[in-house]
C-alpha cells in the first residue's frame, strides 16, 4: 500500500535563481521535498560556485562544487544549459507544463527578454505559480535599480539603525535580507499551493529585498508616520536606546554579554542577580526613562559586576539563576560547537563526497511530520542533464548527445571522477 505524499512531495519547481535570495527560496521548498531543478546558466553556472571553500582533494581541485553552493543549493538538480543557443529556449519551455512552481531572481526585466516572463509561461501553464524576487520589487521607481542585499537595506531605513551615534553607520556580516526574502517567498509560494489547490487558479508572486528589510521594522514605522520628524530613531551602538538595561556588555578581554531586561520585574530580578537589590529603588534606574536616561552610570555598574566574576559562563549562571535574558556573545567558530545548536540539528553535520565532513545550517522550523535531513547531495555543474531531459522533456539519449555536441549542454569535468 503506497504512503500519501508528506510536505511538497510531488510538486516540481523550476529554480532559475543564483546567489543567495533566489537560492533559499528553492532550497527551503527542496528542503520539503520538492524535486527542485535548478536551471544553470553556461558556462560557469551560480556564481557562488566560485565562493566559499573548494574540495581539498585533488582529483577535485577543478570542480564546480564549494561550501557556498553546498549551502545554499543542495537537494537540488542541477540543469546546465546555454540559453543564448538556438532552441535552448523551447527545449525548457517545453518542460514547463511539468512544473508547478518557477523561482527566479533576475533583475526585472531579465527573465522577460530570456523568454519567461509570467504571460510567457503560464500561456503553456495556466496553473503555474512564478515568484520573481528581487532587490525592489517588479514595480515602482527603484524596479529599475541593480541591487543586492545591502541596497535593499540602506533604502529601507535598517541601516541607518546599526552603528554608533556619533559614527557612519555599520556594515552587517551577513546577507539577514537575501535570507530572509528567501524565507518569505518560499512562504508565499506555499501559501500560493493551497490557494491553487482551492481554486485551481495559479498566480504571479513578486518579492523584494527592501519589502521584507521594510517588514522588519518592528515599532518606528507608526511612531514616525504620526510624529514625522519630530522622532527620528538613532544609533544605539552596543546598547538600546530604550534603555532597559538592554545592550552588549563588556566581561572582560574579547568577550561580551547580551543582556535584555525591558519589563519592570526583569529588572527587579536583575537587581536581585547582581546582589544589588537596592538598585531596583535607586532614583536613577527606578523607571524604565530613568534607566535610558542614565544608561551610561548603569552600564559601569554592570560591567564592572560581571568582571568581578572568574569566568563568564559563572556571570551568565548568577543571571539566568534569577531569569535574566542574557547570553555571552559568541563568534560563529564558538556557536558553531555549541551543544544546544547540535543536538537540534541547528548545525548540520554532514558527509559531502569532495568536501568531507562539514556543517552547514539547519532548516529553522521543526516538523513532527517531517525528519532533520543530514543525507544531503549537492550536485555537480550540470550533474543531472540527462536525468531532466529524459524526465521533463522525453529526449533520447541521441537528442542529448547532440545537444552536448552543439555546446547547449554543458557540465562539469570532474564528474567521471570517482571519489576516492
Amino acid at each position: 500500500m503506497s504512503q500519501k505524499p508528506r510536505m511538497l512531495e510531488g510538486y516540481r519547481v523550476l529554480d532559475f535563481t543564483q546567489f543567495v535570495a533566489g537560492p533559499t527560496c528553492s532550497r527551503l521548498l527542496a528542503e520539503m521535498g520538492a524535486e527542485v531543478v535548478k536551471l544553470e546558466l553556461a558556462p560557469e553556472g551560480d556564481r557562488v560556485r566560485g565562493g566559499g571553500l573548494k574540495p581539498l582533494k585533488p582529483e577535485f581541485k577543478d570542480s564546480s562544487h564549494s561550501t557556498y553552493y553546498l549551502q545554499h543549493d543542495h537537494s537540488k538538480l542541477s540543469f546546465a544549459i546555454d540559453m543564448k543557443k538556438p532552441g535552448a529556449r523551447e527545449l525548457v519551455m517545453s518542460m514547463l507544463p511539468k512544473f508547478d512552481v518557477l523561482v527566479e531572481n533576475f533583475a526585472p526585466g531579465v527573465i522577460k527578454r530570456l523568454g519567461f516572463s509570467y504571460e510567457d509561461v503560464k500561456q503553456v501553464n495556466p496553473k503555474i505559480i512564478m515568484c520573481s524576487i528581487s532587490m525592489g520589487g517588479q514595480t515602482g521607481p527603484l524596479s529599475v535599480k541593480a541591487g543586492y542585499d545591502y541596497i535593499g537595506q540602506a533604502y529601507a531605513g535598517i541601516s541607518d539603525g546599526i552603528g554608533e551615534p556619533e559614527r557612519a553607520p555599520s556594515v552587517t556580516t551577513m546577507a539577514i535580507g537575501d535570507v530572509s526574502t528567501g524565507v518569505a517567498a518560499a512562504m508565499a509560494i506555499g501559501f500560493a499551493l493551497i490557494h491553487r489547490e482551492r481554486t485551481g487558479e495559479g498566480q504571479y508572486l513578486d518579492a523584494s529585498l527592501l519589502d521584507t528589510y521594510f517588514h522588519m521594522h518592528e515599532v518606528t514605522v507608526p511612531q514616525v508616520s504620526l510624529r514625522g520628524d519630530k522622532y527620528k530613531p538613532t544609533r544605539g551602538g552596543s546598547q538600546h536606546p530604550a534603555g532597559g538595561p538592554t545592550g552588549i556588555y563588556h566581561y572582560r578581554g574579547d568577550q561580551y554579554v547580551y543582556l535584555c531586561v525591558p519589563t519592570a520585574h526583569q529588572w527587579v530580578q536583575c537587581c536581585r542577580a547582581m546582589g544589588m537589590p537596592e538598585l531596583a529603588t535607586d532614583p536613577r534606574f527606578r523607571s524604565a526613562r530613568g534607566r535610558r536616561d542614565n544608561s551610561a552610570e548603569l552600564q559601569k555598574i554592570i560591567e564592572d559586576w560581571l568582571a568581578s566574576h572568574p569566568t563568564r559562563d559563572d556571570a551568565i549562571a548568577a543571571l539566568d539563576k534569577e531569569r535574566v535574558p542574557c547570553a555571552p556573545v559568541y563568534t560563529v567558530n564558538e556557536a558553531i560547537k555549541h551543544p544546544h545548536l547540535n543536538e537540534r540539528k541547528t548545525v548540520r553535520w554532514i558527509e559531502d563526497p569532495m568536501l568531507g565532513r562539514v556543517a552547514i545550517p539547519g532548516v529553522p522550523v521543526k516538523f513532527s511530520a517531517w525528519p532533520d535531513r543530514t543525507d544531503l547531495r549537492s550536485a555537480r555543474l550540470g550533474e543531472d542533464n540527462e536525468r531532466i531531459l529524459h524526465e521533463y522533456a522525453g529526449l533520447s539519449d541521441d537528442k542529448i548527445k547532440k545537444l552536448y555536441a552543439e555546446g547547449v549542454l554543458v557540465r562539469d569535468k570532474t564528474l567521471d571522477v570517482k571519489s576516492a
